[in-house]
């Protein structure tokens, strides 16, 4: 039985069978698109349990997509896929709400490891508040308070917040982080610092997130 539908939004025919190969290989249902305004509506119409979304692609890209989902309050998790490196930083940087990225060439491997990571953040089955300066999180519900006032996170956002808030003061250095939040570690811990920034600019002055110059990141609830 099918474990979840992924979107996949790809105009590259051969990489689009690839990814969907891999996929169905790990028992997830696959739909796929290849253009930027019928993904928009595939995303409406069957309500895929993830997407693995090509940044450029024909009518509309990944971003517009992105951003247009968001601003209707689809928090379908998205995971980008990139063709430059720099092109990560400019994407994430936005703050669009995407949960995580590969850069191509990518492993299909890697890629499949990362949507079922991704699918994994439930809801937790016993009942978790947590309080850490003027922020607040109640994990059951994954539900976020920054000064009473309700925050809407991505689910790598709220991971990466209740990682740190679970334990207020201690130090995780970026590798850690990656481990415990996106259920890996490999080079290039920027999307550490590009989530952290995006969380910042949601919890505004109530953050609790300290930078920690060279090591990592920590909550203080100072």
């Amino acid at each position: 039985m099918p474990e979840g539908l992924v979107l996949v939004v790809e105009d590259d025919a051969a990489i689009a069978d690839l990814v969907q190969r891999y996929l169905l290989r790990d028992g997830f249902g696959v739909h796929v698109e290849t253009d930027g305004a019928r993904a928009l509506a595939a995303v409406r119409t069957l309500r895929p349990a993830a997407v693995v979304l090509d940044v450029g692609l024909p009518t509309m890209d990944g971003i517009e997509i992105c951003r247009t989902l968001r601003t209707a309050g689809d928090w379908t998790p998205i995971l980008f896929v990139t063709a430059r490196d720099d092109e990560v930083d400019r994407v994430l940087g936005l703050e669009l709400g995407a949960d995580d990225y590969v850069t191509k060439p990518f492993s299909p491997r890697e890629l499949v490891a990362r949507v079922r990571t991704v699918l994994r953040r439930g809801p937790a089955a016993v009942a978790e508040v947590l309080e850490v300066g003027r922020t607040r999180v109640d994990v059951t519900q994954r539900r976020v308070w920054a000064d009473a006032a309700e925050v809407a996170l991505t689910a790598t956002e709220f991971d990466l917040l209740a990682q740190l808030m679970r334990r207020p003061r201690q130090v995780f250095e970026r590798r850690q982080l990656l481990s415990a939040v996106w259920g890996y570690s490999v080079t290039g811990t920027r999307t550490v610092d590009v989530h952290v920034a995006q969380l910042r600019a949601k919890l505004g002055d109530a953050s609790p997130i300290r930078t920690v110059r060279g090591i990592g990141y920590a909550a203080d609830p100072s």
